[in-house]
């Protein structure tokens, strides 16, 4: 939360100047009606820890193209991860699997291979990558991973979860699913793990799942649905 404070500083004294008029006297009351008083009010913003913490990380991968420049760049990751590290700790107490979880998350950055090998790949299958999605609905305890291929291409993963703590989700996955206009291709499904969401807020979240690979999504302005 950014926090606005307002202070008062010692008044300033304006002084009217009024080309042609007499010298004043200085008892007069027009002397002193030309002397006026007025405080100066100034303002500032208090930044809070995870403002800060939240903006470092958001500058660190903005430039990352999802992840797929920090693949060849070692100290990046380390920058980020340790990032991601504090805002893990900022966020340790809070609970990240409750109602606020359920949304349509567009992902920003990751460590995920198969998702960055998908999303430079495609290009060998003709198309590109679209948005990478995951969306969660907690009350019927699904996830979908999602990768579009515009303007009619998807693949998606089908997963049943299980809240499993504060900030712990298991999840199994059920089906997989590569479509296009007119077509789909059913794919079965494969594993199962667990992830954490160690912040959360209504723009971000991120995330270490059971392979120590980690997640930075935003809610998207719109829901994918199947």
């Amino acid at each position: 939360m950014t926090v606005a404070v307002l202070t008062q500083s010692p008044p300033l004294s304006l002084v009217a100047k009024i080309k042609g008029w007499p010298h004043p006297n200085p008892n007069s009351n027009s002397s002193k009606l030309r002397h006026i008083r007025v405080p100066r009010i100034t303002c500032s913003f208090i930044i809070t820890p995870s403002q800060s913490a939240k903006q470092d990380l958001l500058n660190l991968i903005s430039d990352q193209d999802r992840g797929l420049k920090t693949q060849k760049d070692p100290e990046k990751r380390d920058a980020i991860v340790k990032a991601i590290d504090a805002m893990a700790i900022l966020g340790r107490n809070a609970v990240t699997t409750g109602d606020s979880l359920s949304a349509t998350w567009r992902l920003l950055w990751t460590t995920e291979k198969e998702q960055l090998f998908i999303i430079e790949k495609a290009y060998l299958f003709g198309t590109q990558a679209g948005d990478v999605l995951q969306v969660i609905d907690v009350d019927k305890k699904t996830l979908n991973n999602v990768i579009t291929f515009p303007p009619d291409g998807v693949f998606f993963v089908r997963s049943s979860i299980e809240i499993a703590s504060s900030q712990r989700v298991n999840f199994k996955f059920t089906s997989a699913v590569l479509r296009g206009k007119n077509w789909e291709f059913p794919l079965p499904p494969f594993g199962q793990g667990w992830f954490e969401t160690v912040y959360l807020d209504d723009e971000i979240r991120v995330v270490k799942d059971i392979r120590d690979d980690y997640l930075v999504v935003e809610r998207a302005p719109y829901d994918w649905k199947e």
